[in-house]
């Protein structure tokens, strides 16, 4: 029996795995990618509410523009401090430090962090949560996972911020920063799941409450090898781990050195 060409095609079509939806530089393939990306979610648990999010996601070209224009990287030391206000963060973490010490002494005894240096990532980060972002956090996230200069590394927080959607942490209108960091100190979305931690005993992490972020950050670092009462200056056990929170080496000096500053 004669079998055409065609019907062979067909036939090693259906028999083939499905072809993922290439990742992209532009917004042109973003919904034949999320449809592919829906299926990589729900393998990885996500449920009907966080896939509903997934294909609710506009591409954020803001994101984009943010990403592709970083300049922390370039930036000498003295003009990095300059440009983040470090003298005002270090002066006004003194201050909240003396009005709540009983708060940070108390992830100090728990998780080994140091208050300066909760109150610096929280000073430079959002400037005490007097602006956590503009830029809805789930489509941000998944516009980084699709993009392909860093795909790999975006989705795992892409997938947290579908799960955080499924319990209720979050919604599609959730603002962030353009990278899809939340809350007071900018949680990636896939940290805040493995890392976050009750900070007001209310039964659950809301990122946008102080004291579930700062106590979420201390365990952050504490997840990440921070070693209580030893140093965190350049040189010193704990200078490396100010690398897990942000790769720019301006950003971990500075952290550094408010954190000493602040106390």
């Amino acid at each position: 029996m004669r079998i055409s060409v065609k019907a062979l095609l067909i036939s090693a079509l259906l028999a083939s795995p499905a072809i993922a939806a290439p990742c992209g530089n532009t917004s042109s393939g973003f919904n034949a990618w999320k449809a592919d990306f829906a299926r990589t979610a729900k393998k990885a648990g996500v449920k009907k509410r966080g896939l509903e999010a997934l294909a609710s996601s506009s591409y954020s070209k803001g994101t984009i523009a943010a990403d592709r224009n970083q300049k922390s990287f370039k930036y000498s030391l003295d003009k990095f401090m300059k440009i983040r206000g470090v003298p005002t963060i270090i002066a006004q973490g003194r201050k909240r430090l003396a009005k709540n010490r009983s708060f940070y002494d108390g992830l100090e005894q728990r998780y080994g962090v140091p208050a300066g240096v909760i109150i610096a990532i929280h000073g430079m980060e959002t400037g005490f949560g007097r602006f956590m972002g503009d830029t809805q956090v789930v489509s941000a996230i998944v516009t980084l996972t699709y993009d392909c200069r860093r795909s790999a590394f975006f989705e795992p927080h892409a997938i947290g911020a579908l799960k955080l959607v499924d319990q209720g942490s979050i919604t599609t209108a959730t603002k962030g920063a353009k990278h899809g960091e939340l809350g007071h100190t900018q949680f990636l979305p896939g940290n805040a799941r493995t890392f976050g931690a009750d900070g007001n005993g209310d039964g659950r992490v809301d990122f946008y409450n102080q004291a579930d972020a700062l106590t979420s950050t201390a365990n952050f670092l504490r997840g990440k090898g921070w070693k209580p009462g030893k140093g965190f200056q350049k040189g010193q056990p704990n200078y490396k781990v100010l690398k897990e929170w942000n790769a720019a080496t301006v950003y971990q000096q500075s952290l550094a050195i408010m954190g000493a500053k602040i106390k």
